[in-house]
């Protein structure tokens, strides 16, 4: 089984940055791609990046224009989003996904199987 936590979100000033963590703590040896997905309040959640299960594939959402990396390290069973340039516009829950399919990625939250239970990013003006 996939059990996904993350961590390093927290308060920062616009312009800066925050890297967020994603760790696998389940015992399976799955594959998966890994997908960041954030809801603000009031918001549904949205697509922001994802990683393909050999880590070869990325993509991201089109409003990020290039601020946001993400990616992974299979031998410690984490992945990370590295955030700059941070907006208020930013500010959200953030939540790592993992999709068990074996294809490249998705954009598509409804395609994961597995979720973490977020981390919190507030961005201040």
């Amino acid at each position: 089984q996939v059990q996904l936590v993350e961590s390093g979100g927290g308060l920062v000033q616009a312009g800066g940055s925050l890297r967020l963590s994603c760790a696998d703590s389940g015992r399976s040896d799955s594959r998966y791609a890994v997908g960041w997905f954030r809801q603000a309040p009031g918001k549904e959640r949205e697509f922001v990046a994802a990683i393909s299960w050999s880590g070869g594939i990325s993509g991201y959402a089109d409003f990020l224009k290039g601020r946001f990396t993400i990616s992974r390290d299979d031998a410690k069973k984490m992945a990370y989003l590295q955030m700059s340039s941070l907006q208020p516009e930013d500010t959200a829950v953030y939540y790592c996904a993992a999709d068990l399919r074996l294809t490249s990625y998705s954009r598509n939250s409804y395609d994961y199987d597995y979720w973490g239970q977020g981390t919190q990013v507030t961005v201040s003006s």
